[in-house]
């Protein structure tokens, strides 16, 4: 798994405005919600960066989970940012830095970074969420039943939403689960010309069997000039 657990807000999430109303006049045939995956999918995967915020809804309250986080991921594989961790009742905001399957944060009250395993602290390796076989576009490339949502208007660009149905295997390799058996609904928004994956919206028993909470990542600034090295320790 890379990322699991998270709960708390982040941040608000009232990003949708209203739906765009009327169509273009084309006569081009509408692009299928499988077509529009797809090219999602080859748009993340070609990307050499994006900035990610994640969020969630429904996480439990106790025990060490991730709880939010923001940051920019790189390929091949690295990671620079925020991730909020709840422990021992408390949210700690930790800076956090992957380079090449090597994970590193500043612990609390101290001043420098220490090598870590993350698992440790509820979460995987986030320097994986662009990887093609790992990452992000795998859940793209595995949902089931999609079909085509709403467009809106986001900050001035069109994005269509498409729902799927996802294996709870699989989310569970990359998120969290605690009953894998059970398939994951999954609601993404693609920027239409683009084909950028801006928001997956993922719900399914990810904290308790049988109780459904939601996940929310938003992906932004792909492509971005970002350059990331591992930190001095010590």
């Amino acid at each position: 798994m890379l990322l699991r657990r998270s709960g708390v807000p982040l941040l608000a999430l009232a990003l949708f405005a209203a739906p765009v109303l009327g169509g273009c006049g084309s006569d081009e045939p509408e692009e299928s919600a499988t077509d529009l995956l797809d090219r999602a999918k080859q748009t993340l995967d070609e990307a050499e960066s994006a900035h990610f915020v994640l969020d969630s809804e429904g996480a439990p309250t106790t025990g060490t989970v991730l709880v939010g986080g923001e940051g920019d991921i790189a390929r091949p594989a690295s990671f620079d940012g925020t991730l909020q961790v709840l422990a021992l009742g408390s949210t700690l905001d930790l800076a956090v830095v992957s380079v090449d399957g090597t994970v590193y944060a500043q612990l609390p009250f101290t001043s420098g970074f220490t090598e870590i395993e993350p698992a440790q602290f509820g979460f995987g390796d986030p320097g994986d969420l662009l990887d093609p076989e790992t990452g992000i576009s795998q859940l793209l490339a595995e949902a089931g039943s999609a079909e085509l949502g709403e467009e809106r208007r986001v900050d001035g660009e069109v994005v269509r939403e498409v729902t799927a149905e996802l294996p709870g295997d699989l989310v569970e390799q990359v998120l969290a689960s605690e009953d894998p058996s059970q398939p994951v609904q999954a609601r993404f928004s693609v920027a239409a010309d683009s084909g950028e994956l801006r928001r997956a919206e993922l719900t399914g028993p990810f904290f308790a069997d049988g109780e459904d909470a939601t996940y929310i990542l938003e992906l932004s600034d792909f492509g971005a000039d970002v350059e990331i090295t591992a930190p001095a320790t010590g």
